[in-house]
């Protein structure tokens, strides 16, 4: 968020973006702070290892009241530069509020799914993009009026038809998955004295509960919703028709691609999970190198059109989790057995999460870059770090690797040194293409170089799901 925000600063010195977008962006950013700020405070103010020693325990008090004040002093000096400095301020820390009740919800109920980083980074995000349509909500529910200029203003600028979309479709589907918990419990509780153990009966009208109220949500609320905020002219389903024909050959023709390349992968990488001895975890950086097939075609010939598919299929895979984890009759079996074949030690029984963490690591960089921007290697930062750097990072280092980072990890140098080299090599085979958009080598290649070193490191040292986080990383280093 910070490396958004100078680039938006920059955007906005050349008269590329307006004032409003900027302070969205300022806010966004102190939202992400106040986010991150607030839960590791109470890690260290209010978690405490009995294990550990006294001094030890005192210290990290200590650390955190220290960091507390900075962080304090910090949000001061921000609220301060506006006329409505509270109202910045309870926003901010209602973003903060919000992240510590959500995180310490992810660490109990699926402790086995995700580790504290990558629940911290998971809650973020949930949170700055809740909080985006909440506001955004309310300015359109009660436009500039005095109680929702106080902070709200600054989330009233226009946004792009596929990005309210895309936020009203996958928020939409995350609350419907807590609704649904409700609904089908009480199903649950009817039917057990309604039917007296009639097995199919219940499951039936599990899946008849679960398909008209997914229909309703999808055709009914969803798009009420986001003809409420942006005014269509048009049912928004009807809009994603128009759109995909609109370029019918080119479009139509990268879709059909794609289900070519996602037949003939799933049907080959499945035969060899079920029949052969290869590591799952080789096994699943195939998918890296499907991702790598997919997307960047179609990040170079039709970016617009990929931002609408990453939407689209990250709805798809919330659906079949959903129908997987409550096993909605008849494919939820079909679906469990199918996904745990490609699972490892990073997943659980409960959820499965790889696959959601490949999609959005390969998203988010190219959707943080729709607007302004002036850093045109930023949208590959997901493919070229996963399906680039961290797969030839693991078939070297379980190839060729001898020398280890470490005593007790797996990861080894020549197999960061070779995702490292690889992605390089892939920026080298992108500049003519660059070059085309005002982006040469001799401006940028000393940053570029320092971006695919740190993030490639990074990836070597992380013992934790790394799918999401290095893909930012490196693109937040390319933007700065």
């Amino acid at each position: 968020m910070l490396s958004k925000l100078i680039q938006q600063s920059r955007a906005f010195s050349l008269h590329h973006v307006h004032l409003g977008e900027l302070n969205y962006m300022a806010l966004q950013y102190w939202a992400a702070f106040g986010s991150c700020f607030t839960v590791i405070m109470v890690l260290c103010l209010f978690t405490f290892d009995n294990t550990r020693s006294h001094s030890c325990r005192a210290w990290n008090a200590k650390f955190g009241l220290v960091c507390f004040l900075i962080g304090a002093e910090l949000l001061f000096l921000y609220s301060t530069t506006g006329v409505h400095a509270i109202w910045k301020l309870l926003w901010v820390f209602f973003h903060g509020f919000a992240a510590v009740k959500l995180v310490q919800h992810l660490l109990n109920v699926f402790p086995s799914c995700v580790s504290f980083g990558e629940a911290l980074l998971i809650t973020v995000g949930l949170v700055l993009y809740f909080g985006d349509m909440l506001a955004y909500t309310i300015v359109k529910l009660y436009g500039y009026m005095t109680s929702s200029e106080l902070v709200f203003m600054q989330y009233g600028f226009r946004r792009s038809e596929i990005g309210i979309i895309i936020q009203g479709l996958l928020l939409g589907l995350l609350l419907y998955a807590v609704v649904l918990k409700y609904l089908l419990r009480g199903w649950d509780g009817f039917s057990s004295s309604t039917y007296c153990g009639a097995r199919i009966c219940i499951e039936k009208g599990k899946s008849a509960i679960f398909f008209a109220s997914l229909g309703f949500l999808i055709f009914v609320i969803i798009p009420s919703w986001i003809h409420f905020v942006q005014d269509f002219d048009m049912h928004p389903l009807l809009w994603v028709v128009r759109f995909v024909f609109m370029q019918p050959v080119k479009r139509l023709s990268l879709c059909l691609y794609w289900v070519c390349v996602i037949y003939l992968s799933v049907l080959r990488f499945y035969n060899i999970s079920k029949n052969s001895k290869t590591e799952r975890i080789l096994l699943r950086k195939y998918y890296h190198l499907m991702a790598v097939l997919m997307f960047l075609p179609a990040v170079i010939l039709q970016p617009k059109f990929l931002d609408l598919a990453f939407g689209a299929a990250l709805a798809v895979f919330l659906t079949l989790e959903i129908i997987r984890v409550w096993r909605i009759w008849p494919l939820g079996q079909l679906v469990h057995e199918f996904m745990n074949a490609f699972t490892d030690h990073r997943d659980s029984d409960l959820l499965i999460v790889s696959h959601f963490s490949l999609l959005l690591g390969c998203a988010l960089p190219i959707w943080m870059s729709s607007g302004y921007n002036d850093r045109p290697l930023a949208p590959f930062a997901g493919i070229l770090s996963l399906g680039i750097g961290d797969t030839m990072a693991s078939m070297v280092g379980h190839k060729y690797g001898v020398l280890r980072w470490s005593k007790t990890g797996k990861k080894t140098i020549e197999g960061t040194a070779a995702g490292i080299a690889s992605v390089l090599a892939a920026c080298s085979v992108l500049f003519p293409h660059l070059a085309s958009t005002g982006y040469f080598l001799t401006e940028h290649w000393i940053s570029l170089l320092l971006a695919v070193t740190v993030s490639g490191l990074l990836e070597a040292y992380t013992a934790q799901l790394d799918n999401a986080f290095i893909p930012l990383v490196f693109y937040s280093l390319l933007c700065l």
